[in-house]
């Protein structure tokens, strides 16, 4: 699975960046989410090293994915990513 990617919606879970898979989706869907510069689908396959850019009422945060898991503990989910500048 994990030479294969993941799903941009099911990352976004994981990793805790979005805390809700139908969030993540809505907010795919409304064409919020960038994949490395281009608009994205909720099943966009993340691979390591892509780069996500998400943009919120607030404000835009843009991470690059740094590992891929099917699931993590809490605590560990800010390993699978790094917030860009």
């Amino acid at each position: 699975m994990a030479d294969e990617g993941m799903r941009l919606d099911k990352f976004l879970k994981v990793s805790r960046i979005i805390k809700r898979r139908q969030v993540a989706n809505d907010v795919c869907d409304a064409g919020r989410v960038t994949v490395n510069g281009r608009p994205a689908k909720p099943s966009v396959r993340l691979k390591v090293g892509d780069e996500v850019t998400i943009e919120f009422g607030n404000g835009t945060v843009g991470f690059k994915v740094l590992s891929i898991a099917p699931s993590i503990r809490k605590e560990d989910a800010d390993s699978m990513y790094e917030i860009l500048e």
